[in-house]
């Protein structure tokens, strides 16, 4: 089992940046590919970023790449999303999640999940 607590969020002008932390509390001998999904209000939660527990792989959505950028720590027990010249359309709640190395990376196989934090980007 993993246990995801986020934390960064806020408000913030369009064009400005914000970093989202995740703190990841898991087993030491459990690994897990990490990722960041959003949800808008009125819309279905999406992908946002990944990286693969290894850190050798990152993807991104095509609305967020060049723009956003997930790390996470040598410990592997913080994952960060740095979002630089935020959008009005970038407001919504982020999750952390997490996926057992096990699975596919590309497959987004999520299935733990944190509390999410809010980010609101005002014009």
């Amino acid at each position: 089992q993993v246990q995801l607590a986020e934390s960064g969020g806020g408000l913030v002008q369009a064009g400005g940046s914000l970093r989202l932390s995740c703190r990841v509390s898991r087993r030491a001998d459990s690994d897990y590919h990490m990722g960041w999904f959003r949800q808008a209000p009125g819309k279905e939660r999406e992908f946002v970023s990944g990286i693969s527990w290894s850190g050798g792989t990152r993807n991104y959505a095509d609305s967020v790449r060049g723009r956003f950028t997930i790390s996470q720590n040598d410990a592997r027990n913080q994952v960060f999303l740095h979002m630089n010249r935020l959008r009005e359309d970038d407001t919504g709640i982020y999750y952390c999640a997490a996926a057992p190395a096990s699975t596919w990376f590309l497959r987004n196989e999520y299935s733990f999940w944190g509390q999410g934090t809010q980010v609101t980007v005002s014009s």
